[in-house]
């Protein structure tokens, strides 16, 4: 991939484009090689500009937390994109609607609903995540998703246009929407209901307890490894994991979290293979034991 046009567009601009970029710190899982590009965009015309120089010559990633994601240990012969803080922006239209920029955490669009006395945002406090992955998965817990609140989202194509899209024109599944892969949320505006700010707490402070109660944290992971089969069986992914997998499975530092078998961590320093080989494991076993084929919720980037 030829990048000397990237590298003079680089010269000249306030969002900082790095060559051939360590992945490790940028993932929970501090597990990675390197980027050939990674654009941390800090403007709205220099991402629109770098899509247009760059015409979707290879792989395009747009990162978030980087909560839910596994590079591989060999290099990434593409773009990775990540909005800066000029997309974290969060303002209130009116009493219970929100507009926050996709780089914006879903805690902190949690905490700024709470401080607004909206309601309905509380699950979000719960999730390790920024608003734009949080509507490309759907994500979701403790029975809540982003569907539920979400009103439109503002993004942009790889050519650098820009539109809206309402939310009854995009078709939400379990942890996936139908939005194409390349288009890249900008910014979303969100609907909640008028609440009381000490019953919100209350109901957030309930949520992060039964997390706490059953989630590893402060430990490099990637939150869930599998989807929940819905539609193929009535329990959850990690009670089918726990009754057919033996928990003590490990390949090099990868390894099943004790505290909630759908958690896979790296004790130490695993390689992308490592993690790769436990996540093919435990579908095998599954697969053998109980006809079921589990689908990943982490997103694997080689």
């Amino acid at each position: 991939m030829n990048i000397k046009d990237i590298e003079i567009f680089s010269k000249n601009i306030k969002s900082k484009i790095f060559f051939n970029y360590n992945l490790k710190k940028t993932n929970w899982f501090n597990i990675g090689g390197k980027t050939k590009i990674f654009f941390k965009v800090e403007d709205l015309k220099e991402l629109s500009e770098f899509l247009k120089i760059y015409k979707n010559r290879s792989k395009l990633f747009f990162l978030g937390a980087g909560s839910n994601v596994l590079f591989t240990d060999g290099l990434f012969d593409g773009v990775l994109i990540k909005l800066g803080n000029s997309f974290s922006n969060i303002s209130l239209l009116d009493n219970n609607t929100i507009i926050a920029g996709s780089g914006t955490t879903d805690r902190q669009l949690s905490e700024y609903a709470m401080n607004n006395n909206i309601g309905g945002f509380e699950f979000l406090s719960c999730i390790p995540g920024t608003v734009g992955g949080g509507i490309r998965m759907n994500s979701g817990c403790f029975n809540s998703e982003f569907k539920d609140i979400l009103i439109s989202v503002q993004a942009s194509d790889v050519e650098g246009n820009i539109f809206t899209i309402p939310s009854d024109k995009i078709k939400f599944d379990y942890r996936n929407c139908n939005l194409p892969k390349n288009l890249i949320f900008l910014s979303a505006t969100f609907k909640g209901k008028v609440k009381e700010k000490i019953l919100i707490k209350e109901e957030i402070d309930n949520l992060k307890m039964k997390k706490n109660l059953s989630q590893p944290t402060r430990i490099k992971t990637g939150g869930s490894t599998f989807k929940n089969p819905i539609g193929q069986s009535t329990k959850k992914v990690w009670q089918i994991i726990k009754e057919t997998v033996p928990l003590s499975t490990q390949f090099g530092d990868a390894a099943i979290s004790e505290k909630h078998c759908n958690f896979f961590v790296n004790k130490k320093n695993a390689k992308f293979e490592d993690m790769k080989k436990l996540i093919n494991f435990v579908k095998d076993k599954v697969k053998s034991k109980t006809g079921i084929n589990l689908d990943l919720e982490i997103i694997l980037v080689e």
